[in-house]
C-alpha cells in the first residue's frame, strides 16, 4: 500500500472517530455498532487517539489535527488526572465502582497512563504549555524506580523517560508546502528514524496558527525557513536543506 492510501485511510479513521465517538462536549464513547455510540471512554481511548492525531498533523500538516488532539488533552487532563502525578483509568463521572483503577504496567499494549505520558510530551513540543510539561515529569519521577526494578514491563514507560532526557526538537517549519524549498526542508526532517522531535508546517499567511511552535515566524527572505528549538529556545531560520541538516546533526 502506498505512502498516499495509509494517508488516506488514517484520515478516514479520524474523521470517523472523531464524528461517531465524540459529543458536543467533546467527551469520548467508548463502542460503536450500528451508528450506536454508548459508554464513557476510557484512559486509553484518549491518549492513543491523541497520539495518533498528533502523528497525523506530522503527516498532512492540517490544523484540524492538532486542535482535535489539543481539545481531547485538556478533557483528560480535566477529567482523568489524580492526585499523584499520574492517571486514573476512568473518569471522574464514570460509574461508581470498588476502586477507582489505575493501571501503570505496560503489557502486550502499553498502559493508558504511559501513552498519555508520551502523548504530552509530544504536545507540549507543539505548545510549550508548562503545566503539561510539569505533569509528564512528574509522573516519570514517579514511575522511575519501577522502571529500573522491572524494566521489561514499563516499556512504553521508558520511551516517554527516553523522549522526556533527550531534549526533544521543535522544528517549525513556515513556507508554501506545494514549493520545492519548503519540500526540501521537509525531506531533511523526515529522513530516517527521528523519534526525539516534533514539526510543525504554516503558510505565511498572517493568520494567528493554530499550533503555537510557528507563531511569530516568518518566511527568510522570500523563501521558506526552518526553526529548530528545543524547549522553545530556538536558533536562528536556516532556508537551505544542508544548513538544516548541520543544526539536526
Amino acid at each position: 500500500m502506498r505512502a498516499e492510501t495509509y494517508r488516506q485511510v488514517a484520515e478516514q479513521n479520524a474523521n470517523f472517530l472523531l464524528r461517531e465517538l465524540r459529543q458536543g462536549d467533546g467527551r469520548l464513547l467508548r463502542s460503536w455498532k450500528d451508528g450506536d455510540a454508548k459508554l464513557n471512554g476510557y484512559l486509553e481511548d484518549y491518549s492513543y487517539l491523541i497520539e495518533g492525531l498528533l502523528e497525523l498533523y506530522q503527516t498532512t500538516f492540517e490544523p484540524r489535527w492538532f486542535m482535535a488532539a489539543q481539545e481531547l488533552a485538556e478533557t483528560m487532563l480535566e477529567h482523568f488526572t489524580d492526585s499523584k502525578g499520574t492517571f486514573f483509568d476512568t473518569s471522574d463521572d464514570h460509574e461508581t465502582l470498588i476502586t477507582r483503577p489505575r493501571d501503570l504496567q505496560d503489557n502486550a499494549t502499553p498502559s493508558g497512563n504511559s501513552m498519555a505520558v508520551t502523548a504530552l510530551l509530544k504536545l507540549a513540543g507543539f505548545t510549550n504549555d508548562l503545566r503539561t510539561i510539569d505533569i509528564t515529569h512528574q509522573a516519570l519521577a514517579q514511575m522511575q524506580p519501577m522502571m529500573s526494578q522491572y524494566p521489561l514491563g514499563f516499556g512504553q514507560w521508558l520511551q516517554a523517560l527516553a523522549y522526556a532526557l533527550s531534549k526533544p526538537r521543535e522544528i517549525a517549519i513556515v513556507g508554501d508546502r506545494d514549493t520545492a524549498d519548503t519540500q526540501a526542508l521537509l525531506e531533511v526532517v523526515r529522513d530516517g528514524y527521528q523519534p526525539f522531535q516534533v514539526v510543525a508546517l504554516g503558510a505565511p499567511d498572517g493568520q494567528t496558527p493554530a499550533v503555537p511552535l510557528l507563531q511569530d515566524r516568518g518566511l527568510v527572505e522570500g523563501h521558506a525557513a526552518a526553526y529548530v528549538c528545543v524547549g522553545f529556545t530556538c536558533q536562528a531560520p536556516v532556508t537551505g536543506s544542508e544548513e538544516l541538516q548541520g543544526e539536526l546533526e
